[in-house]
């Protein structure tokens, strides 16, 4: 029987119980040598956690060799190899059982051709996320009590300011970071600079972040809310002393977040009433970044306040771009030539979206997926049912299993209902049929329905402004359009 032996150990695992990746793999041969089976291939996943499926390159290996035909026999040192997750395991066997593949475990006799097979294999996987989930809250009380001994917890890199490094505990001034952050503290607290503005500093004399890349405003503010930097450790919302040496002072520090409280942010609720229906949807040629509404106020001779709308470049804020505002109406008029001259060629083959093949299609899909995790929740229910009787949870552990799994269950159901109550018939669009619409009905739509076309039928125009023959004059050149189309 052509077999595939898969071999997972995590790094927490090999350290604390020497349950190595050689001494599974030469097991695991001897008695698949003893069974007379053929060794088809050996799939190695190393330090990896068994959480999910998608990060294991072995185990992507052995699916794909069990679904062309390559194996029929799966064979592990335990179960909780495979996965110590029961929705994966349970999706694991199915994808075994659908194409002829048993699973045997030297650790547990399992035969998983027969239904007591498959249940005693769903309920080992239980335990197994039951484990997983114990280590995980282990792993979280390691945590808290390192913090509260003053131990740094950066996991891949210490903060700004500091270093930290491998296998040592206690984080170490950095110098140049050092000087960095306390310019950044005092910009903001001494000479009034806003985050932006500190942002816009820092990358224009090119000093990286951590990460070696450019200054945004999230991550100044990170450095400006650090509890790090002045000799703090923050655990799950709590602070803690630690033994590093501290940047800057406390009061300094306090300040910094008063002032940030002080200057948080407040969205107006009501919208500026001019045009700006092209929100969204323009990006800039020169970095792809998505451009941003920017309003100016002018008070004319007559006293009355007119509303300016253009566009710029998020990233120009933060010194980043260097491209200009562009004028709304110069964008519109730039947009109706576009559609115009590519309305020439719009005979060519027509691209069909929201087609009702399709449509029919996804929604069969979705009700089969949403049928199959049923059938799950219904195993799972009759697994915590079985841990019960056998008195191995209590009553009020199985009671909050049985209610979340029943308000999955409704949940699902709801999906499901929505899906067959949608409609049948869907309009069936082209490209071509939008290029035309466009040309002959734009001028006639109002701003909000100009507003609504352009979120129904379009993802993304790419734009650039380009200077005109005047230096006051500038061109607006639509680079392409990004249909709705797929």
């Amino acid at each position: 029987m052509e077999t595939g032996i898969y071999i997972r150990v995590s790094t927490d695992e090999q350290a604390q119980e020497g349950f190595s990746i050689r001494a599974q793999e030469q097991k695991l041969a001897d008695y698949a040598r003893i069974k007379d089976w053929n060794v088809y291939s050996v799939y190695k996943d190393e330090g990896i956690s068994g959480k999910n499926i998608k990060d294991r390159l072995a185990l992507l290996r052995l699916i794909e060799d069990v679904k062309s035909g390559s194996l029929k026999n799966i064979l592990v040192f335990k179960i909780d190899r495979l996965s110590r997750k029961i929705s994966d395991l349970q999706a694991l066997v199915e994808l075994f059982y659908e194409h002829n593949c048993v699973i045997n475990s030297i650790s547990e006799n399992i035969d998983t051709q027969t239904p007591a097979g498959r249940l005693q294999l769903n309920m080992l996987g239980s335990f197994a996320e039951f484990e997983r989930e114990n280590i995980i809250e282990r792993v979280k009380l390691g945590r808290e009590k390192k913090a509260k001994e003053g131990y740094s917890l950066s996991s891949t890199h210490a903060s700004y300011g500091y270093d930290r490094p491998c296998g040592q505990k206690i984080q170490t001034v950095n110098d140049e970071e050092a000087e960095i952050v306390r310019e950044i503290f005092d910009m903001y607290v001494n000479q009034n600079m806003t985050i932006l503005g500190i942002t816009k500093s820092l990358n224009m004399r090119n000093i990286p972040t951590k990460e070696n890349a450019l200054w945004d405003r999230g991550s100044a503010k990170d450095v400006l809310t650090n509890c790090n930097l002045i000799g703090k450790i923050r655990y799950n919302c709590n602070e803690y002393d630690g033994l590093h040496e501290p940047i800057i002072s406390s009061e300094l520090f306090e300040t910094a977040q008063r002032l940030l409280n002080k200057n948080k942010k407040t969205t107006s609720t009501k919208k500026p009433s001019e045009n700006n229906y092209f929100v969204g949807i323009l990006f800039c040629n020169s970095c792809d970044k998505k451009l941003m509404t920017h309003h100016r106020k002018i008070r004319l001779k007559n006293q009355t306040e007119k509303i300016y709308v253009s566009y710029r470049c998020g990233y120009k804020s933060e010194g980043r771009c260097d491209s200009g505002d562009i004028n709304h109406k110069k964008i519109e008029a730039a947009f109706v030539d576009f559609i115009s001259y590519i309305s020439r060629f719009s005979a060519a083959d027509k691209i069909v979206f929201n087609e009702e093949e399709r449509i029919k299609t996804d929604r069969s899909k979705a009700i089969a997926n949403f049928n199959k995790k049923l059938n799950e929740l219904f195993s799972k229910s009759s697994q915590i049912e079985n841990l019960f009787i056998e008195n191995r949870i209590d009553f009020e552990s199985y009671e909050n299993m049985k209610r979340k799994i029943n308000k999955d269950k409704k949940f699902i159901n709801s999906e499901i209902e929505k899906i067959n109550a949608s409609l049948e018939d869907e309009m069936i669009i082209t490209e071509s049929d939008i290029i035309l619409s466009l040309r002959e009905n734009w001028e006639l739509l109002d701003d909000k329905e100009k507003r609504q076309f352009l979120l129904l039928f379009i993802n993304k125009i790419i734009v650039t402004k380009e200077k005109g023959k005047y230096k006051r004059v500038n061109e607006v050149v639509i680079e392409s359009i990004e249909f709705n189309s797929s």
